[in-house]
């Protein structure tokens, strides 16, 4: 294969990362990152928002920069944050902000629309009904005179590459599933369902196959070619390499527990669209990181020491044996509950290492639970282990990989899974083979 370089941009939730993607090498070069645009401000309580403009300015910032590290870059592939929403006219113009995952307006019709959304049709779209979903943010937008007809809901990637090339949003199947709106078994959006819940007068996006061409983007007087984003999750598991019959074990600021699969299976967690014909089986919202910061949160307010308190934590948790200790990390609303709890404290046993010591234990026998969930006859010989936590807590991975039954494990040593994911599948784009 003749030299050949791309473009991959990552539209997280913290960052945006950028890359010059080597085909030929198989390799990444000049990765940049910038912090995500802010929330747009004076929103009600809830809501969360960010300014189109900002985020295309930043976009268009960073694919520039890229472009003068390789101004021979041929093409661009791109993913982002899933379940955002920004509603466009046809010709891709924003008309509402960006409505990301983290906006909660949805909470209020959580109840009635679960009632009008049968079971059937819940795992039709692969159990994605919750709270921070189109599927629930856009029938309160549609309640509060928010929502005119023909109008088009994009998601993130799909809204910011429809603008680069000037053309009409469409989607793919990762991105188009996590509206929580698409047939995951027709391959189409669920038509039925955005009838009944009073949807059918937007207009919605074109879903193409992984890999088609979207478009041109002119950066700086240079075109790229650009083709179909995908959801961020899917992507960094493919940067992981998740092969057949290994666990992923996601563990960051919040965490995720996936499996791939040949078929879609059953009703006890969500159901995405991977590539090659499979399926990810997947259980997203699992305390981790975010939970663990309340505890660091406590432990540094009263200031005076600079002691890193993560690199504490990891030397502090070797020295334990075991405790018994309890702790529930449940803090923030969850699969697992809304309300933590911190149980069975002794004079000699509420310390750094036995708390965290029991928060990891607690961690771990969620993370056995989910991987039952995904596969009752635990279909896995190897646990993958990506995410900031699970690289730096040894002890964390001893635990989980105890209550797994010993199974053999790797750890991926980079953070930037979706980078190197984007590497695999505009490889992929470039000359077209199986991922695995």
């Amino acid at each position: 294969m003749a030299a050949m370089r791309f473009l991959g941009v990552d539209l997280g939730t913290t960052s945006f990362k950028g890359a010059v993607l080597d085909l030929s090498r198989a390799s990444v070069a000049h990765v940049r990152r910038i912090p995500t645009p802010g929330p747009a401000p004076g929103l009600p309580a809830g809501h969360h928002e960010l300014d189109p403009s900002a985020v295309l300015i930043a976009v268009r910032r960073m694919v520039g920069d890229l472009f003068a590290d390789a101004p021979d870059a041929a093409g661009l592939v791109l993913c982002g944050q899933m379940h955002c929403v920004v509603l466009t006219d046809p010709d891709g113009r924003p008309r509402s902000n960006i409505l990301t995952w983290k906006d909660q307006r949805g909470a209020e019709d959580i109840g009635e629309l679960r009632s009008l959304v049968s079971p059937a049709e819940q795992q039709q779209i692969g159990g994605e009904l919750r709270v921070g979903l189109p599927i629930t943010t856009l029938p309160w937008l549609k309640r509060h005179s928010q929502l005119a007809p023909g109008l088009i809901p994009a998601s993130l990637a799909d809204f910011v590459l429809a603008q680069l090339c000037n053309v009409e949003p469409t989607t793919g199947a990762t991105n188009a599933a996590a509206h929580g709106l698409f047939h995951l078994e027709h391959g189409h959006w669920h038509h039925e369902l955005i009838e009944k819940l009073g949807l059918s007068h937007l207009r919605w996006p074109l879903v193409r196959p992984f890999g088609d061409l979207v478009g041109t983007a002119e950066i700086d007087g240079r075109q790229l070619t650009c083709f179909t984003p995908v959801g961020d999750q899917q992507c960094a598991l493919v940067g992981a390499e998740l092969g057949s019959r290994e666990l992923s074990l996601n563990i960051s600021t919040g965490s995720q527990v996936s499996l791939v699969s040949d078929t879609p299976g059953g009703e006890d967690y969500q159901v995405r669209p991977f590539f090659d014909g499979q399926w990810l089986r997947t259980i997203v919202q699992v305390p981790a990181g975010r939970s663990l910061a309340v505890l660091v949160r406590l432990l540094t307010e009263i200031p005076g020491t600079d002691t890193d308190p993560w690199e504490y934590i990891a030397a502090a948790t070797e020295r334990v044996d075991e405790t018994d200790l309890e702790l529930d990390l449940a803090f923030f609303a969850s699969a697992f509950g809304d309300r933590g709890r911190i149980a069975n404290i002794r004079e000699n046993n509420l310390t750094v290492a036995s708390l965290f010591v029991a928060a990891f234990r607690w961690m771990a026998e969620n993370y056995e639970r989910c991987a039952v969930r995904l596969s009752a006859e635990k279909g896995w010989d190897r646990v993958v282990f990506s995410g900031g936590l699970a690289q730096r807590f040894e002890r964390l991975r001893r635990e989980v990989l105890m209550r797994m039954g010993g199974p053999a494990s790797r750890v991926i040593a980079t953070e930037e899974e979706t980078i190197r994911g984007l590497l695999i599948l505009a490889t992929k784009i470039a000359r077209p083979s199986p991922l695995r």
